[in-house]
C-alpha cells in the first residue's frame, strides 16, 4: 500500500546511498578533429574538463538534446567528460554481433570496469580518481546517429549507423563534469559514491 501526505502525494521510497569500487581501464582524449578519441596513458582534468579535449570548456552550445532552448544557445556544459563501462560496451557489441565496440570510435574519454549497469548511475554520483580528480555525473548519455556513423566508418559496417542507437540505448554510458582538478591514469582505482535516490511522483 502506498501512503501519502494530506494532499494525496505518494510517499517516495528512498534508497540509501552507497560506495562502489571501480577500475579505470582506459583514458582517451579527443584532441583532433571531431569527437573521436585516442587512447593515452593519462591526462589532466581541470575545472573546464580534459585539457586539450574537444569537449573542454565551461560553456557549450545547445543542440538536439536540449529542445527547450534554441539551437546554438550558450549553456553550462555538463558534457565535459564521456564515461563508458567495459561491461556495457560488451553488451552493446553482443547486440550488434561485434567482437567489441572500440570506445574511441564513439568518443569515450574513460572506460571503467567493476560497476554493473554503470549507465544507470544517477545524476549526482561522484567518481573519485586516484590522481585527485573528482567528477560529478550529470546524465545518462543518449546514443546518437553521429556516434553510430563514426562506429560504422571505423569498422567498415554501414548498417551500424542506424543500428547503434537501438543497441546502445541505456548502455551508452554517462556524461560528467569536473568538480575537482587532478589527473586520470589508466589502470588506477576509482571510488564511486552513489547518492540516496528516490522517485518523485
Amino acid at each position: 500500500m502506498v501512503t501519502g501526505d494530506l494532499f494525496g502525494t505518494p510517499e517516495p521510497e528512498i534508497v540509501p546511498g552507497r560506495k562502489l569500487a571501480a577500475r579505470l581501464e582506459a583514458v582517451l582524449i579527443a584532441d583532433g578533429d571531431g569527437f573521436a578519441t585516442r587512447p593515452v596513458d593519462r591526462f589532466d582534468l581541470t575545472l573546464e574538463g580534459i585539457a586539450g579535449d574537444h569537449h573542454a570548456g565551461h560553456v557549450r552550445r545547445a543542440g538536439g538534446r536540449e529542445p527547450w532552448y534554441p539551437r546554438g544557445t550558450a549553456i553550462r556544459s555538463g558534457r565535459q567528460v564521456s564515461i563508458v563501462s567495459a561491461e556495457d560496451l560488451a553488451e552493446v557489441a553482443a547486440a550488434l554481433g561485434l567482437a567489441a565496440v572500440p570506445p574511441e570510435a564513439i568518443g569515450a574519454n574513460m572506460v571503467l570496469s567493476g560497476v554493473a549497469r554503470l549507465s544507470f548511475l544517477p545524476a549526482g554520483s561522484r567518481l573519485f580518481l586516484a590522481g585527485g580528480a573528482a567528477l560529478v555525473v550529470e546524465a545518462q548519455n543518449a546514443p546518437c546517429r553521429d556516434a553510430g556513423a563514426a562506429l560504422a566508418r571505423a569498422l567498415g559496417r554501414p548498417e551500424l549507423e542506424t543500428a547503434f542507437a537501438k543497441a546502445a540505448a541505456r548502455r551508452r554510458g554517462l556524461v560528467a563534469s569536473v568538480e575537482r582538478a587532478g589527473a586520470a591514469e589508466a589502470g588506477t582505482a576509482v571510488s564511486v559514491r552513489v547518492p540516496a535516490q528516490w522517485i518523485w511522483r
